[in-house]
């Protein structure tokens, strides 16, 4: 796994349009540690007015539904120039599979947090291989490691796609192309407010995105709750069951 290094580097960044999101933390956090462009996208551009104001010349604002084979296909020629895709845009809801369970909750998450990636992978990586340089990075959750009973359909989406990622890996090796995983645990974002635990701060998220980045750790956790729920994870495979136990002691 080669160190990627944002600098003078084009960035592309899936779901940018939450204002406490993680995909405007990576923005922010790429131009300031030298990125030469980011395209910033969401299904609504008007969203991204601010963020190309505040960094003019250096935010692209891209109109792109990732559940939108053509959108896809559109943005990967106006962003040709791409160097490393992160695919950030994620969807989640509370749908369990015999309790609370929602058929139209399931098939989002599917479509934004499975198909979204596989597609976008495919769009971005045709020039990516053509130049033999870029990497592909996706956020993913804890909860595709191991699953949350409460939300069993987003882990379900999420675990598939920590497979995805690391198929696409291998794949990649013989292109001299990187391919990152990225686990959070809780972070304060508007898709979690209603969240009762200790979450990281999205700017902090991006740091830890970038630094592993930069020390070419292939999986990389980006806050305390997620790097004590891996711990538990290498030492016993069916942790879950721990953790429900002493869950107060992770967050």
């Amino acid at each position: 796994m080669s160190k990627i290094l944002v600098k003078d580097l084009v960035i592309f960044v899936t779901g940018a349009n939450r204002d406490r999101g993680i995909g405007r933390a990576l923005i922010e956090e790429a131009i300031k540690r030298g990125a030469r462009k980011v395209y910033a996208t969401a299904r609504d551009v008007s969203q991204l007015e601010d963020l190309v104001a505040k960094f003019p010349g250096k935010v692209v604002a891209v109109e792109l539904d990732v559940t939108n084979p053509e959108q896809i296909i559109r943005a990967a020629q106006e962003a040709s120039d791409t160097q490393i895709l992160i695919n950030n845009a994620g969807a989640a809801g509370f749908s369990g599979c015999y309790n609370n369970y929602s058929e139209e909750t399931a098939r989002q998450e599917i479509e934004v947090n499975y198909f979204g990636p596989i597609h976008l992978m495919r769009a971005f990586s045709e020039n990516m291989v053509k130049n033999n340089l870029g990497a592909m990075v996706n956020v993913i959750s804890v909860g595709g490691l191991s699953p949350f009973p409460p939300a069993a359909t987003y882990s379900a989406s999420k675990a598939a796609l920590y497979s995805l990622t690391q198929s696409v890996r291998a794949e990649m090796v013989p292109h001299g192309i990187s391919v990152f995983g990225v686990y959070p645990g809780p972070i304060d974002t508007d898709m979690s407010d209603t969240l009762e635990v200790t979450k990281e701060s999205p700017a902090n998220v991006a740091c830890r995105i970038f630094d592993g980045m930069e020390q070419g750790i292939e999986d990389i956790t980006t806050d305390t709750f997620a790097d004590a729920f891996t711990g538990y994870l290498r030492r016993d495979a069916k942790a879950f069951e721990a953790i429900g136990e002493e869950f107060d002691k992770l967050v």
